[in-house]
């Protein structure tokens, strides 16, 4: 059993990222905090909303907080699920841990999808019958019930502590990857194994689809951040934040057969300069072309790209960011991209924008990219004393039928965090 021993340092590389989607042109955008987190004592609103956010049919928000909750989680580490009005109103429908040994998990650093019946699915990092994490379906009358609980296989072969959140195909599997456990390991996995693909039927058949680092060095990738894609064929596309011919990633393909094909291996320029680490996953376009993000490596000394892979393989590198110094355009874009229309994308970097007191590396930025590779930074976060604008946003932006853009920050707010909206 993996356990909590394993806990994973917290950095800015470490994301649940919300996966790429179509949306309306936005041009210059002006920021609005929604809701700032820990607005009640002990933050049994929330605290600390690492993923993004998605929309019903009526324009509410949906998203999850790896702090806070109303189970005697303060100052730990629980988590909820909350529901968001378009004016701003905060509902939790879950709080974690509500059960005995948080059997119902802890601490959700991915965000939710929905169903056709209105229904919630997620995962959590811990908590479940094994320490490490589970699949959750959440009812629209806030209903948990644990899916599945990994580490149940014996090493846990069946994976452990899920960092992403889950994708959903017609028949209504479910699609996720693990950061550990796995069949596989090595050194570069901390022994605690590799990570993996997994598919759960609606009927709750839990599969492994691939356990990574099952070829020398790994060679086929290691420990996924970031969860997975389809595409019209039913192909998965993915990241591996380690691995790869050159250790520092990969982007990979899984077909219908479990077959997994590595795309392309970061690092293959000298002083990595094609990025490295991805640590989120991948955007399609209607040419089949992959967009994502790297939080390190790049042309301007290390600090993430934005690239473009093709299908047949060939990367391109559309931006690399801190061109200038304190890195006013952002740095360590740990997150998935957005996709519009016209093939501009958009996204966040968790750090950079221009020195600031209150953050080391800077408070972070979202920005605008387009097909030509030209950057607009459209918010420097903590802009506002006492950064109530937010800080840190470590998820990817949703967008709603206006071109507004939508998303959260970690830290600034009240201090736990906040969920933005961006308007034209």
């Amino acid at each position: 059993m993996l356990g909590k021993t394993f806990l994973m340092k917290r950095s800015a590389t470490l994301v649940l990222l919300a996966f790429g989607v179509l949306l309306g042109t936005a041009w210059a955008q002006t920021e609005s905090v929604l809701y700032s987190f820990c607005a009640e004592l002990n933050c049994t609103d929330g605290a600390g909303p690492v993923a993004g956010v998605v929309f019903d049919q009526n324009g509410n928000l949906y998203g999850t907080t790896e702090w806070g909750g109303n189970n005697g989680c303060y100052p730990t580490s629980c988590g909820v699920v909350f529901k968001l009005t378009p004016e701003g109103h905060e509902t939790v429908l879950y709080s974690f841990c509500a059960q005995a040994d948080c059997a119902d998990g802890a601490q959700p650093a991915a965000g939710v999808i929905f169903d056709q019946d209105g229904n919630l699915y997620g995962t959590t990092l811990y908590g479940g019958t094994h320490g490490n994490g589970v699949i959750f379906k959440l009812t629209p009358g806030g209903q948990e019930t644990v899916l599945h609980s990994f580490c149940a296989w014996n090493g846990c072969a069946d994976g452990g502590v899920p960092y992403a959140g889950l994708v959903l195909d017609q028949k209504g599997n479910l699609y996720g990857t693990t950061l550990r456990g796995g069949a596989h390991n090595s050194a570069l996995c901390e022994s605690y194994g590799c990570g993996v693909v997994f598919k759960l039927t609606p009927e709750g058949k839990y599969r492994v689809l691939y356990s990574f680092c099952a070829q020398a060095n790994c060679a086929d990738g290691a420990q996924p951040l970031a969860g997975v894609v389809f595409d019209q064929e039913g192909h998965l596309y993915g990241t591996t934040s380690w691995g790869g011919a050159h250790v520092y990633g990969t982007v990979f393909t899984l077909g219908p057969n479990s077959k997994e094909t590595v795309l392309y291996s970061f690092c293959t320029e000298n002083n990595c300069a094609d990025g490295q680490t991805p640590s989120a996953g991948l955007v399609l376009d209607q040419n089949g072309n992959l967009y994502g993000t790297t939080t390190t490596g790049g042309y301007s000394g290390g600090f993430g790209t934005v690239f473009k892979l093709t299908p047949n393989g060939n990367e391109t590198v559309l931006y690399s960011f801190c061109v200038q110094s304190y890195c006013p355009d952002g740095d360590v874009p740990s997150a998935a991209l957005v996709l519009d229309r016209k093939g501009n994308l958009y996204g966040t970097a968790s750090g950079g924008g221009g020195y600031n007191i209150n953050c080391a590396l800077g408070c972070g930025v979202s920005f605008k990219l387009t097909p030509q590779g030209k950057e607009t930074v459209l918010h420097s976060f903590c802009a506002q004393t006492n950064c109530t604008d937010g800080a840190e946003p470590k998820a990817g932006l949703a967008s709603d039928h206006h071109g507004h853009l939508y998303g959260t920050t970690v830290y600034g707010g009240r201090g736990a965090g906040v969920v933005f909206k961006l308007a034209p």
